[in-house]
């Protein structure tokens, strides 16, 4: 996979309406290739899942957006039912690119996604042609634009035909209202099946979006193999594991944290005396390599080269900074990978 290395700088938190970007923009993001395609992407991107519905605070988002950019994040995640409530984190997106960021919209790669359940009805959720084609016209008013740069089914439909469904994603391409498409949460011997497809088209498969982290690997013994033979970029969500693989559970559930929350996937039954256990050796570790836990579980992420980005959510802009720096340091030993193995699988 090719690498492209361009040196993080001070975010410009108080940038008067309309925004302008940083000339330094580009002086320290790490940009790799996307499968087999021209596409390059920032190796840490900006996803707007949580922290950028209508419950949230605009002004925060607005500047955690504005200083990733200023710092070399071109791609920018989004799905139909981001919020809370759903729909709200890409009218939110709009708004800030109304208010400055559209004026680089040819830098920006905008992703968004269809899948979920979003509204009423039979029509509203799954993969079918309907419900796909009206999800993106929806998410393209929301955000104000004419095209998104990658647009994904973003879970298998067990009821609709593969085929309908990947109809669907290479005619939305020719109708000129996304540059890409890919596929999320798809297992191995459904991505088998959807990237053939895809090609049949002449509408390839950019990339295949999955929750991945040192808590979920998943993906590691059969998809990631098959992207790389196919050419496939990927792009890993959760790589924190909401939350899980930072200091933030060390010494108890906060009342704050997702865990402490009835719902959500991280519950506090989880946060066990030997997970704990776990995640604190791991923390000594990045300690000795000079990094926080966060840091290092991307860092860790981002060694192996079939990994074209991970997906960072950030509720403040010292929270993106901080994983920003895991770019300071991807290199491993030897000895400390097979340290973090053992711990892993311990």
């Amino acid at each position: 996979m090719d690498q492209i290395n361009v040196k993080v700088s001070t975010p410009n938190l108080h940038a008067a309406v309309p925004y302008v970007a940083s000339d330094n923009r580009y002086s320290k993001m790490i940009y790799r290739r996307c499968g087999r395609s021209g596409i390059l992407m920032p190796a840490i991107s900006l996803g707007l899942w949580h922290n950028f519905g209508s419950v949230d605070v605009f002004d925060n988002f607005e500047k955690i957006a504005y200083a990733a950019f200023d710092n070399g994040i071109t791609h920018f995640d989004l799905a139909n039912n981001y919020g809370p409530v759903p729909g709200s984190a890409e009218e939110n997106f709009g708004r800030i690119l109304k208010r400055g960021l559209g004026a680089y919209r040819d830098e920006l790669i905008i992703t968004t996604k269809a899948g979920y359940d979003m509204w009423p009805g039979p029509y509203g959720e799954w993969g079918s042609r309907k419900y796909l084609m009206a999800s993106l016209n929806q998410s393209l008013k929301r955000m104000g634009l004419e095209y998104v740069d990658i647009f994904y089914s973003h879970r298998p439909d067990p009821n609709t035909p593969l085929e309908e469904t990947m109809g669907a994603l290479a005619d939305i391409v020719r109708q000129g209202k996304a540059l890409y498409v890919g596929i999320s949460n798809y297992d191995a011997e459904q991505t088998k099946r959807a990237v053939p497809i895809l090609k049949e088209h002449k509408v390839p498969c950019l990339v295949h979006q999955s929750r991945y982290s040192m808590a979920d690997r998943s993906v590691e013994p059969e998809l990631l193999p098959l992207l790389k033979e196919e050419g496939v970029g990927m792009v890993a969500f959760s790589p924190l594991a909401q939350g899980l693989l930072t200091n933030k559970y060390l010494h108890g559930v906060p009342e704050n944290s997702r865990a402490a929350k009835s719902s959500g996937f991280l519950q506090k039954s989880t946060i066990t005396p030997e997970l704990v256990a776990k995640i604190s050796k791991l923390n000594d570790l990045a300690i000795g390599r000079g990094q926080t836990l966060a840091e290092m579980a991307l860092a860790w992420l981002l060694r192996d080269q079939r990994v074209t980005s991970v997906i960072v959510g950030a509720s403040s802009v010292a929270q993106l900074m901080d994983n920003l720096k895991a770019l300071d340091h991807l290199d491993f030993s030897d000895e400390e990978l097979m340290l973090i193995e053992s711990l892993l699988n311990a």
